[in-house]
C-alpha cells in the first residue's frame, strides 16, 4: 500500500513541475499569431457576408419577392453557414483528437478562404436565375463548415501551449483577431460604399469576397510552421490516439459539460450576431439611418471590441473566469431594453455608443473570457472535441438564427422591438445560470484527462 501510495505522490510531482516549466516562448507566440490572425479571416468573411445580407444580397440574388422577404430570405442563406458548423465540427474535431490541433487549422483555412473567394465569383438572380440563391447557399455551407472547428481549435490549441497565469490573456488574442477582422470588413465595406452605386452593385462587393484570399494565404504561411500543442504530444505518449473514437469518448464521458457550454454560449452568440448583423437591418429599415453611416460604426466598434476582449480575458487571470462570465452575462441580461429605445432615437452618437457596447461585451467581451473557460472545462481526453461540439451546436440555436428570427419577429409584430429585447434577454439569462452550475476552472492542470470539479483550480479560493 505505501508502494501505491508512493508512486501516486511521485505522479502527482512530476505532473506539478511540468505544469510549473516555463512554456517555450517561440512555440507561444506562434500559436497567439495563428490564432489571431485564422479568427482574423473567420469573422472578416462572416462580416462581409452579414453586410452583404443587408445591404445587397436581397437585390440581385432573391430579386422577385418583397423588400422584407427579401432581407429574410438573405437572413436565411446566413443562416445556412451556421447550421453547418456543428457538422465541420463534428468532422473536424474527429480528426483533432486523432491528428492534432494543427492539421485542423491549416485545412479550415482553405475551406473558409475558398468558399468566400467563390462567392465574389457567383453569378446574380438576372443571370443565374434560381441557381444564382442555390449556390451563394452552398458556399455558405462550405464557409460554415470550415469555420466549424477554427475558434475551437485555436482556443484549445493556445490554451494548452499558454504558461499558467496568462491562459486567459494569451486565449482572448483569439477574439481580438475577430475583432480586427470585423474591422477589416467595415473597412472593406466603407471603400466600397465609396463607389457610384452601379458600380458597387456589378463588381464592387464582389472585390470584398475576392480580397480575403490575401488573409488566407497569410494565415496558411503562419500555420505551417506552427508547433503542436504539448497537452496533445503528452497525451499522445498515454493513448494510441488515432485508434480512438473521440466523439464516442466525449459523448460518454464530457455530455454533460458539453450540453452546458451549449447553453452558455447560446445567449451569448444570439447577442453578438444580433449586433453585428440583425441591427445593421434594424438601423436602416426601421430608424432610417442612411447606409454609409454603418460601416464606420462597425469599424469603431471592432476596433474597441479588440482591446474589450483582451481586457476581459486579462481579468479572468486575476478574478476567474467563472466570476468574470457571470458579471458580464448578468449586464446583458438587462440591456435589451435600454438598447432599443436608444437606437430608435435617431441619435448617430447615442447609436454609435450602443452598438460600440454591443461589440465590446456581447461580441467579444464574454468570448473574450470562454477562449480560456471552455478549453479547461473538459479533461484532455476530448476536450478539442467537447469545445467544438459545445461551441458550434450552439451556434445553431445562437447566432444562426438569431438575424432571421429577430426579423421575423419584428415584421410579426408591426416592427416592435419589445419582442426581440425579450428574446435576448431571455437566452442570456440561459447562459448566466449555466455559467453559474459550473466550477471555476482558473489555470487546472489540462494535462487531467478527467472534466473540472469543483475546487480544483489553482487557488480557487483566493482568486475566484
Amino acid at each position: 500500500m505505501s508502494q501505491i501510495s508512493s508512486s501516486i505522490a511521485e505522479t502527482e510531482r512530476i505532473a506539478q513541475a511540468e505544469a510549473a516549466a516555463p512554456a517555450d516562448a517561440k512555440n507561444v507566440r506562434r500559436a497567439a499569431l495563428a490564432g489571431l490572425i485564422g479568427t482574423m479571416l473567420e469573422n472578416y468573411d462572416f462580416v462581409i457576408y452579414g453586410t452583404a445580407s443587408a445591404l445587397i444580397f436581397s437585390k440581385l440574388f432573391f430579386p422577385t419577392i418583397s423588400p422584407a422577404a427579401g432581407i429574410i430570405a438573405a437572413f436565411g442563406a446566413y443562416a445556412i453557414g451556421f447550421l453547418a458548423r456543428p457538422l465541420g465540427g463534428l468532422f473536424f474535431s474527429h480528426y483533432g483528437e486523432k491528428f492534432g490541433r494543427k492539421w485542423v487549422l491549416v485545412t479550415t483555412l482553405f475551406l473558409m478562404g475558398g468558399a468566400t473567394f467563390a462567392i465574389g465569383c457567383l453569378p446574380t438572380y438576372e443571370t443565374a436565375g434560381v441557381w444564382a440563391p442555390l449556390l451563394l447557399v452552398l458556399c455558405r455551407f462550405f464557409q460554415g463548415f470550415g469555420a466549424g472547428a477554427e475558434q475551437s481549435g485555436g482556443a484549445t490549441l493556445l490554451t494548452e501551449t499558454a504558461p499558467l497565469g496568462q491562459r486567459g490573456r494569451l486565449s482572448s488574442l483569439i477574439m481580438v483577431g475577430a475583432a480586427f477582422g470585423t474591422a477589416l470588413g467595415a473597412i472593406a465595406w466603407i471603400g466600397a460604399q465609396q463607389l457610384p452605386n452601379e458600380a458597387l452593385m456589378s463588381w464592387g462587393w464582389r472585390a470584398i469576397f475576392w480580397s480575403s484570399i490575401v488573409v488566407t494565404i497569410a494565415a496558411f504561411v503562419i500555420r505551417l510552421k506552427l508547433s503542436e500543442s504539448p497537452v496533445f504530444l503528452e497525451l499522445k505518449k498515454k493513448v494510441d490516439v488515432k485508434n480512438q473514437a473521440p466523439l464516442r469518448v466525449v459523448a460518454k464521458h464530457g455530455k454533460k459539460n458539453v450540453i452546458k457550454v451549449i447553453l452558455m454560449n447560446w445567449g451569448v452568440s444570439t447577442q453578438s450576431y444580433t449586433y453585428q448583423v440583425f441591427m445593421i437591418s434594424y438601423l436602416i429599415n426601421v430608424v432610417g439611418v442612411d447606409t454609409h453611416f454603418v460601416p464606420p460604426v462597425q469599424l469603431a466598434a471592432a476596433i474597441a471590441a479588440s482591446f474589450a476582449a483582451f481586457l476581459t480575458g486579462s481579468l479572468s487571470d486575476r478574478f476567474g473566469r467563472r466570476r468574470m462570465t457571470l458579471v458580464l452575462t448578468g449586464i446583458l441580461v438587462v440591456t435589451p431594453f435600454l438598447v432599443f429605445p436608444g437606437l430608435n432615437t435617431g441619435s448617430p452618437v447615442l447609436i454609435t455608443a450602443i452598438i460600440v457596447f454591443g461589440y465590446m461585451v456581447a461580441a467579444q467581451g464574454v468570448t473574450g473570457v470562454h477562449m480560456s473557460f471552455f478549453p479547461e472545462i473538459f479533461g484532455s481526453r476530448y476536450r478539442y472535441a467537447g469545445v467544438t461540439l459545445g461551441r458550434e451546436f450552439s451556434s445553431i440555436i445562437g447566432g444562426g438564427i438569431a438575424p432571421l428570427l429577430c426579423a421575423s419577429l419584428l415584421a410579426w409584430c408591426g416592427n416592435s422591438w419589445v419582442p426581440v429585447a425579450i428574446y435576448m434577454a431571455v437566452t442570456m439569462l440561459v447562459s448566466f445560470l449555466a455559467t453559474y452550475s459550473l466550477p471555476e476552472t482558473l489555470d487546472r492542470d489540462l494535462n487531467t484527462p478527467t472534466d473540472a470539479e469543483w475546487g480544483e483550480a489553482r487557488s480557487s479560493a483566493g482568486r475566484a
